[in-house]
């Protein structure tokens, strides 16, 4: 903060919020200006920062001369994206879970052992990203798949089959698989991260 030489009384100044509002930014960050010395100010004794008008019009004209516009306010963060599983072998659920934790450890893993429980769980929690084993205790994935197509949610939701199954052997399912990503579980440590990588960012 830059120190400030004459008595404080004679100096023309603004509150942080004052020039947040002139400024059209947002009072945090009028504060980083401060702190990086682009604005001079001083704290009144019960602590409130007093920002001094000639610092706030040399830097309006700095940004006047160079072009820039003033900082726009932060934006809001995406919020953390959710994935659902829906796979009843727990081998695969804990190496999913230890796969997402190593690559993904900012989004949220929601696990459903069956295909009812995992519908269920759909519409509770509206996964952004769903991944979907086909040979299910309850309901097979494929026909997992087509029910939900009728939820209003499922066209936010991008989807991944994890199958341990062949080409040959799921094709009694595609009706449901057509143009839907698969991996295939021997293979998902490999292709597993970038595979979902995609649909993060998709």
């Amino acid at each position: 903060m830059s120190e400030i030489c004459e008595p404080i009384d004679q100096i023309a100044h603004f509150t942080t919020a004052e020039v947040a509002k002139k400024l059209g930014m947002a009072v945090r960050s009028v504060q980083l200006m401060v702190d990086r010395g682009e604005l001079e100010a001083w704290k009144t004794p019960g602590g409130h920062r007093r920002i001094t008008q000639i610092s706030v019009d040399a830097w309006q004209g700095r940004q006047a001369n160079s072009g820039d516009q003033a900082p726009e306010p932060p934006q809001r963060l995406k919020p953390k994206q959710r994935i659902l599983l829906i796979e009843d072998s727990v081998h695969f659920q804990n190496l999913v879970q230890l796969l997402i934790q190593r690559h993904f450890p900012n989004v949220e893993l929601h696990v459903a052992h069956d295909g009812i429980t995992g519908m269920a769980l759909f519409g509770r929690i509206q996964p952004d990203v769903m991944l979907v084993d086909i040979l299910l205790p309850d309901i097979n994935g494929a026909a997992l798949i087509t029910a939900l197509k009728t939820h209003p949610q499922f066209a936010q939701c991008k989807l991944l089959v994890i199958t341990s199954m062949d080409e040959g052997e799921r094709q009694s399912y595609e009706f449901a698989l057509n143009g839907v990503p698969i991996l295939h579980k021997p293979r998902l440590v490999q292709d597993f991260p970038k595979a979902l990588n995609e649909l993060l960012v998709s």
